[in-house]
């Protein structure tokens, strides 16, 4: 299946797959060859795809939402980066960050807690894919 993985920098990765696994806002759930036609939300997370039997690629997701049409894959991201393209560093630093923003009675706590959670999802990725 074509797919597509855009953010507002750019496309972040364009190939065939034989699958995609995705984090949906409900849960993780998987898009095959003749997968209905679809548009879902998606949650911070990790994105799956396997392009043959022999070769799976991973990428940290931070939310948007994927389209599914006459078997091409759509990824719109509000941001996606391949595991071996993180910055680990820079992740911990906005984990760092994100820890010390809670902390802080006068910060906004969701906007620290889903800032915490993208950077763990990008350290936990950029580790394990």
């Amino acid at each position: 299946m074509e797919t597509q993985i855009l953010t507002p920098d750019g496309i972040v990765f364009q190939d065939e797959v034989i699958g995609l696994q995705v984090p949906g806002e409900q849960g993780s759930f998987e898009i095959k060859k003749n997968h209905a036609n679809l548009i879902s939300n998606l949650d911070i997370g990790r994105i799956r795809a396997q392009l043959n039997e022999m070769e799976t690629q991973y990428f940290a997701v931070s939310g948007g939402f994927v389209e599914v049409v006459d078997n091409k894959i759509y990824l719109l991201a509000e941001a996606a980066e391949r595991n071996d393209e993180i910055d680990q560093q820079r992740a911990e630093n906005a984990k760092e960050r994100a820890e010390e923003h809670l902390k802080d009675k006068e910060m906004d706590h969701e906007r620290a807690r889903k800032a915490w959670l993208r950077a763990e999802n990008r350290l936990k990725i950029a580790a394990h894919g």
